[in-house]
């Protein structure tokens, strides 16, 4: 039985995307000019993107639009116009990240097709079901995720599923990542990545460099190919493959397109028992682009040495040369044409009467009436030249029959007008389907939030712990009203009298949830059932989407604060926040003071801490040392000599990365009376008790009782709170 599948191609232009449907993909996803995650491609403006809608239509094709990035609050109100034309000309989908720009879309633009991008860091059903009922008609899944998470969310959310099955593996959760953006300003999160993941780094712990000298690359990832594990990936149910390298040529795209066409179609046709695949065509893969290797990536392991490049590259690879002619001639610059069948009627004293069938459409267009020859009648040859000059558009004839009655007579200039108004009417007929009505661009007005930040008095001091033995010097605090304990590091044995040490001495204790909820931390916290419950915490720091549904499911309540990586860039992002039940919001750590100042909704400011440039599935102590479940931190040095901490949490498996000095608001108090948080936060890491301590005393020295304060600490960065990002 045949399985329905999609390929989706990437095109960074216009060129790319001819080349994508002339090798076999189904769909093609590319940016326009804003808002994509790809800012440096070469993205077609307006029209060649409306001219790119039709295109692939009348090749039976689809085309998805990228609109995957953050938007701040001046330019979700720029959303709708953007987006307008596109929906119009009938784009069959777009790509989305920012909460806010997804409820905008769903609201406006109802008839919309919306697919969750990557960039939400869907790691499981639970992710998969809240998206599905804001919204989503499908969900591109995390590249980590294993076959069977996968199907964990085919079996428990009727949602289409798209994962990626070719291309560069981000080092980073995708969503999650900082360091591009906390290095040089060019975040990820906004499609300016400087990919400061593949640069050399030096792994070191306890002052020494621990792995091999010529092993620097511990950050890049090798690239995905996934060739072997197509009917694997199908069966676990993934609707659409999806291809990487919308910053590659025209050349790279039809390459691995034609590839993955060839063996998806031999699945189909030959099913798993007579699917095998050729060497040759892995070796095409590799000439075509080739960073250290190719891995299979995640789909069968959660992580692995062999996954990572390592290595530096070899400045010089021989070309394919007789591979590239191919794909030019083949797919980058052949002109693909869809067969018509044709039929034309010339009867003496009548008007011409032409019919052309194509893609389940038939018109019939009149041309000028057919006059008695007075020389040398039409032949029949004579019109089939003339009408199979099909010239730029986008159809051949397969079939072309001509019944001429009489001895009759038309002008070449009439038969080339009857063919041009044949094919026109065809187009339009076909690309009828797709085009929209559309509502008046006057209607639209960006939902504006109803609340009013509020100026505090006081505000509430919070603090973040990673290590347990900083709590006692947090927990006899005065200044401290509330304590997040990281549910990594602190024993679920003692969570009850962490609490009753809290509450005993006025605070409120919450437990921060890990950043990536997988399989590993959903066991973990059903085994903890019981004892999260009994431990009477008053709520929960949420990192991710899983976590919300997951909570809700079993019961577990508690104030929710949604931290920063569930981002809420803008008002209506926020509003779809409070939506899926947070209590509290935590503003996002990219956007600089006078943007944070446009947010309508009170939230928690980060006021110290190092942030996490990296939340990986890789484990750089795996990589380095050993796998021994036990968690370490060592540092990565760059190129000029900056440290950056690298932790393990192996209670849920994965690793975060952290920057190389901490983020300080310290001297900013104006700036944050003004902005007037409802709570700070003082986000400890990598501190022991007596440094945690000393933050502690001086910024509440500062904050609450306005005093001039010394550092206990030299080295710091204001992150974006003065520079924010483009």
């Amino acid at each position: 039985m045949k399985k329905s599948v999609e390929i989706l191609a990437p095109a960074g232009s216009f060129e790319s995307m001819k080349a994508a449907v002339a090798a076999g993909a189904d769909a093609i996803y590319i940016g326009g000019s804003r808002f994509g995650a790809r800012a440096f491609a070469d993205n077609p403006l307006e029209d060649k993107l409306l001219e790119a809608i039709d295109y692939v239509h009348l090749h039976g094709k689809k085309l998805y639009l990228t609109v995957n990035t953050l938007m701040k609050e001046t330019e979700i109100n720029q959303l709708y116009d953007y987006l307008y034309p596109y929906y119009r000309q009938g784009l069959d989908a777009v790509i989305v990240q920012d909460l806010g720009a997804f409820s905008l879309i769903r609201n406006e633009f109802p008839d919309l097709p919306i697919h969750a991008s990557t960039q939400m860091t869907i790691t499981g059903a639970h992710g998969a079901r809240i998206l599905k009922d804001l919204g989503a008609d499908r969900i591109v899944t995390a590249r980590e995720l294993s076959l069977k998470e996968i199907e964990k969310i085919r079996d428990e959310v009727d949602v289409e599923i798209e994962s990626f099955v070719h291309g560069a593996l981000c080092y980073c959760y995708s969503g999650q990542c900082l360091f591009s953006s906390l290095i040089g300003g060019r975040s990820g999160n906004r499609g300016r990545c400087a990919q400061t993941c593949r640069l050399p780094f030096e792994g070191r712990q306890a002052g020494k460099t621990i792995g091999k000298k010529d092993e620097r690359y511990c950050l890049s990832l090798k690239d995905l190919c996934t060739l072997d594990l197509i009917p694997d990936i199908i069966e676990s149910g993934v609707y659409s493959m999806k291809i990487e390298g919308r910053m590659k040529s025209p050349r790279y795209t039809a390459g691995v397109v034609d590839i993955y066409r060839k063996y998806t179609d031999r699945y189909l046709t030959d099913g798993k028992d007579g699917y095998r695949v050729e060497e040759k065509d892995r070796k095409v893969l590799l000439d075509l682009f080739d960073r250290g290797g190719q891995t299979e990536g995640y789909y069968n392991k959660h992580n692995g040495r062999d996954m990572v490049v390592w290595k530096e590259k070899p400045s010089f690879r021989e070309a394919n040369q007789p591979l590239f002619d191919y794909l030019d001639k083949n797919f980058v610059e052949n002109q693909l044409k869809e067969p018509v069948c044709g039929n034309v009627i010339f009867k003496v004293g009548e008007k011409a009467v032409f019919t052309l069938l194509a893609m389940g459409h038939q018109i019939t267009v009149l041309g000028e009436e057919i006059q008695t020859a007075q020389n040398q009648p039409m032949t029949e040859e004579k019109v089939r030249k003339q009408l199979s000059k099909t010239g730029n558009t986008s159809f051949y004839f397969e079939t072309l029959t001509i019944e001429i009655v009489g001895e009759g007579f038309l002008p070449v200039q009439a038969l080339n007008e009857l063919r041009r108004q044949g094919f026109l009417q065809l187009e339009e007929a076909i690309l009828s389907d797709y085009h929209r009505k559309g509502q008046d661009r006057a209607d639209f007005n960006v939902r504006k939030s109803n609340a009013v930040k509020n100026k505090l008095t006081h505000r509430k001091i919070t603090v973040s712990l990673e290590r347990p033995d900083c709590f006692s010097a947090v927990v006899k605090n005065p200044d401290v009203q509330r304590i997040y304990l990281d549910a990594a590091h602190f024993n679920p044995k003692q969570w009850k009298s962490y609490g009753e040490e809290c509450h005993k001495n006025g605070k409120e204790c919450m437990l921060t949830l890990p950043h990536i909820f997988r399989t590993h931390a959903e066991r973990f916290f059903e085994m903890q059932n019981d004892t999260l419950k009994n431990a009477r915490f008053d709520g929960f720091l949420i990192r991710s989407l899983e976590e919300i549904d997951f909570l809700e499911k079993n019961g577990i309540e508690g104030v929710n604060v949604f931290d920063f990586g569930i981002y809420g860039m803008n008002a209506q992002a926020q509003d779809t926040l409070l939506t899926l039940g947070a209590d509290e919001i935590t503003w996002p750590v990219e956007l600089n003071n006078h943007e944070l100042e446009k947010l309508s909704k009170p939230g928690e400011l980060l006021i110290y801490g190092r942030l996490p440039m990296m939340v990986t599935a890789q484990c750089l102590h795996e990589g380095t040392v050993q796998c021994d479940k036990k968690p370490v931190i060592m540092m990565i040095k760059d190129r000029i000599g900056k440290e950056f901490p690298a932790k393990n949490h192996c209670l849920f498996c994965y690793n975060s990365i952290y920057n190389t000095d901490p983020l300080s608001l310290h001297g900013q108090k104006k700036e944050i009376d003004r902005l007037s948080p409802a709570s700070v936060r003082l986000q400890f890491t990598i501190e022991d008790p007596m440094q945690t301590d000393a933050v502690i005393t001086s910024f509440a020295d500062e904050l609450i009782r306005g005093n001039n304060i010394v550092l206990p600490y030299k080295e710091f960065t204001r992150g974006h709170f003065k520079r924010g990002i483009e």
